[in-house]
């Protein structure tokens, strides 16, 4: 078992952000959440990651407990773990390469990471990544200077950087528009098809969930309602876990990111056509 989540709970106050959440990951997997603002989607990834603790429950990983992890035990967690933000979480003045290299951090010494020191094969492999995720031009270039597509890859590659086994990815796209979001979610989908990692990634959009993950697991108020295969997200369950009625309208949830099936999207972006934003 790659992952056992058991009666994972965390409430703020009288709030309950999330309910008693069981998750099982028994194989790498694409792993979409869904749900509705305030249904509890970022804070369970935070959870997981380990920046928000749980008022109760168990997240294993190989049989062991990462709630109860501490000092070096978690910041290998952390690594092994890698976080990926809606915001990318960049630092705008430095250049591409460097923000990349910052994966590196935890893995070096403490006077190491005091001075940002780097060796030749961090800067070969995050040089690898950039290329990798079409933006290997933008090496040299300050991170303010990107798009914000542009700037999410940079964020992809960082967490690449620390060689994980899983990666979170909060909202990756919700600040981007249909083209860059694209680009984003077909890098995501080739991490996870030629890594073998596993990628949860928590999304708004129905059409995106079906189109590049396996799973889906929807969330309403706290609760998972909603745990299987991405062809059986069928409207009247998107319904259930948005909590609306007949009115509902898939289209509302709907990025409109392109008409490529996956297999030509991903075909595209292995091409290195995705310099896009």
């Amino acid at each position: 078992m790659l992952l056992k989540i058991e009666s994972l709970t965390k409430t703020f106050g009288a709030a309950t952000a999330v309910d008693r959440a069981d998750i099982l990951v028994d194989k790498p997997a694409m792993i979409g959440v869904i749900g509705r603002s305030g249904a509890g989607k970022s804070t369970l990834l935070r959870m997981i990651n380990r920046l928000t603790d749980a008022s109760s429950g168990r997240i294993l990983v190989e049989g062991r407990d990462v709630l109860t992890l501490k000092g070096a035990a978690l910041r290998a967690w952390r690594r092994d773990c890698a976080m990926i933000f809606q915001q990318f979480n960049l630092v705008p003045r430095l250049d591409v390469v460097t923000n990349v290299m910052l994966g590196r951090l935890n893995g070096h010494s403490a006077l190491a990471s005091a001075f940002n020191v780097f060796g030749e094969a961090d800067i070969r492999a995050a040089l690898g990544h950039l290329e990798r995720l079409g933006i290997e031009g933008h090496a040299l270039k300050r991170a303010e200077a990107l798009s914000g597509g542009q700037q999410q890859r940079v964020a992809i590659a960082r967490a690449l950087m620390q060689n994980p086994k899983f990666v979170l990815a909060d909202e990756p796209i919700a600040s981007l528009d249909p083209m860059n979001a694209q680009v984003v979610m077909d890098a995501l989908r080739r991490i996870h098809e030629e890594d073998g990692l596993t990628v949860i990634c928590n999304l708004h959009t129905l059409d995106t969930a079906r189109r590049y993950c396996d799973r889906v697991i929807g969330m309403r108020a706290g609760r998972i309602v909603f745990d299987g295969p991405s062809e059986l997200l069928t409207e009247a369950m998107a319904r259930e876990i948005y909590g609306a009625g007949a009115e509902f309208s898939e289209a509302s949830t709907s990025t409109s990111i392109g008409a490529l099936a996956p297999d030509a999207a991903l075909a595209r972006a292995a091409s290195g056509v995705s310099a896009v934003g």
